[in-house]
């Protein structure tokens, strides 16, 4: 619009609609490490160095959040959802700001007095949600695997998630070996009390919800229910646990070896 311009020309720019700039929408899923999302992004047409854009960025400082002085990137901060970039550039630099600049919104959004009653900051947070996020497929099972861990944490019990043992080998998919297993990584949450040095990884704002305000339970365990295709089901004692651990092993040898989760 200009000044003096006629009433015709004003209305003639107002409904005009202008061809928009070319993109390509980035989806980022829920979950996966630095590591897991560089080669996903790098399929969907993003260019550049993902995970050397991600280690640090004039966007967000992780300390602002209850990091330590040597956190080592942003892991945890790369918010999942999916994205629009240029076309023209779809760069990781750019893809990492927009996830930045997501974060900020998200986590506004998020009640932290819970936690920090508990004296968790924000980055123990996202460090619980992490792992949340591995352990449960579904959002209906989030809380309570956070009143479990929260449960554990309190009581000094590790947590004895093999997803931050993952995490610490890099092995995503295939089953752990028992060097692995024993690994003595500080992310080796059989082996170590606690909450591992960082996320292992990016968590969506369920995760994140959940880890700040998990209710209240007397549930200290877990473990993936025979046939209901990845839900999880809770017990509160060892006793009741090792149950659950035998319904599920015995549905597998009675399936041949195959996951349990999903039944024939």
């Amino acid at each position: 619009l200009r000044k003096a311009m006629s009433n015709g020309a004003a209305l003639a720019v107002l409904t005009n609609v202008q061809k928009g700039a070319a993109v390509i929408d980035v989806l980022v899923p829920e979950g996966p490490a630095r590591a897991e999302i560089a080669p996903l992004i790098a399929k969907q047409g993003v260019t550049g160095d993902y995970l050397a854009a991600s280690v640090a960025s004039s966007e967000l400082n992780p300390r602002t959040y209850g990091a330590p002085k040597n956190v080592a990137s942003l892991e945890g901060f790369l918010f999942p959802a999916t994205y629009e970039l240029l076309k023209s550039a779809p760069t990781s630099k750019r893809l990492v700001s927009d996830q930045l600049k997501a974060f900020k919104r998200n986590i506004a959004e998020v009640n932290m007095s819970y936690a920090k009653s508990k004296n968790l900051t924000v980055f123990d947070v996202l460090t619980l949600a992490s792992i949340i996020e591995r352990e449960a497929l579904f959002d209906r099972d989030r809380p309570l695997v956070a009143a479990v861990f929260y449960n554990r944490l309190r009581e000094s019990i590790s947590l004895g998630s093999d997803a931050t043992t993952r995490y610490a080998v890099r092995n995503w998919d295939e089953p752990l070996t028992a060097s692995q297993i024993a690994s003595k990584s500080p992310y080796n949450t059989r082996q170590v009390a606690g909450l591992p040095p960082g996320p292992i990884g990016n968590p969506g704002l369920a995760s994140i919800k959940a880890a700040a305000n998990p209710p209240k339970s007397d549930y200290f365990y877990f473990i993936v229910e025979p046939c209901k295709k990845g839900g999880l089901v809770f017990a509160k004692t060892l006793a009741e646990f090792q149950k659950l651990i035998d319904a599920y092993f015995n549905r597998r040898e009675a399936q041949g070896g195959k996951d349990p989760a999903f039944c024939r």
